[in-house]
């Protein structure tokens, strides 16, 4: 893929602000659980396939490990924060230009479902070392909670395509077409952003299926302002709550896969 491309790579050009400014961290507990038995962190080499503007890649190299972050929008590696342990490359989950055998961990965070899974699986696999692990990461807005239910409600019944619904699908089990990979495991973390109006708006317009003009989006600021109003507390502000969800899993050894948690 290349920035010509209208797939999940040239359609956040125009969005590469709202992305940088309001997109959500990760928990600490999650960090934790990529790097968990991999050794001494400062020790690794890491590759965050799909790395936007590198928020993962930052929470990574902040730890000790030495990231490639990986990133084929143009737009997107030029907004990206500067790291002394982050190197950020052109490249593609497909084709990320890495050397066989050449990381111990593979991240991919809010980014698979972008990716044509057979050839990324096998990319990965070939990127990582024998010991290596891949872990596929995504936020969700936490449906569960009243403003996360109408968060979800408004942007996702506004959506210019298919988006939500491909990303959902593709966290029911992504490991599940591949025999490339091992010790699957599944966990989630709970996460909370706080937002401004403005924040809350710019949240939801850094998804690419958000319709930024029009009578979708008119409505789409309506629906935000009238939920945030509805939830803001007296600094003005609401708590948006997520889980953060982790699949991790081990390069294939000689047992058969296992899945724990899922």
């Amino acid at each position: 893929m290349d920035d010509s491309q209208a797939d999940g790579t040239s359609r956040f050009t125009d969005r590469v602000g709202d992305y940088a400014a309001h997109r959500p961290s990760y928990p600490a507990a999650c960090i934790d659980a990529l790097l968990r038995g991999m050794g001494t962190p400062n020790m690794l080499a890491v590759a965050d396939v799909g790395a936007g503007t590198g928020i993962m890649a930052r929470l990574l190299a902040e730890r000790g490990p030495l990231v490639v972050a990986i990133e084929p929008n143009t737009a997107m590696r030029e907004k990206a924060e500067t790291h002394d342990r982050v190197l950020i490359e052109v490249g593609t989950a497909e084709a990320t230009g890495l050397k066989d055998g050449s990381v111990d961990l593979v991240v991919c965070a809010q980014a698979f479902h972008w990716f044509d899974p057979p050839a990324a699986f096998a990319e990965f696999r070939r990127v990582l070392k024998g010991t290596g692990r891949l872990a596929l990461v995504w936020n969700e807005v936490d449906a569960s909670t009243e403003i996360g239910a109408g968060y979800r409600e408004i942007l996702d019944g506004l959506a210019t395509d298919e988006t939500p619904r491909v990303r959902y699908a593709a966290q029911e089990d992504p490991f599940a077409e591949t025999d490339l990979f091992d010790d699957v495991k599944k966990m989630g973390f709970p996460l909370e952003m706080r937002h401004t109006l403005d924040g809350f708006i710019g949240r939801a317009l850094s998804a690419s299926y958000a319709p930024k003009a029009g009578a979708g989006h008119a409505e789409l600021i309506s629906r935000l302002g009238d939920l945030h109003a509805t939830h803001a507390d007296g600094s003005g502000e609401v708590s948006l709550p997520y889980v953060t969800t982790t699949w991790t899993a081990a390069v294939k050894g000689d047992e058969p896969m296992v899945r724990v948690g899922a």
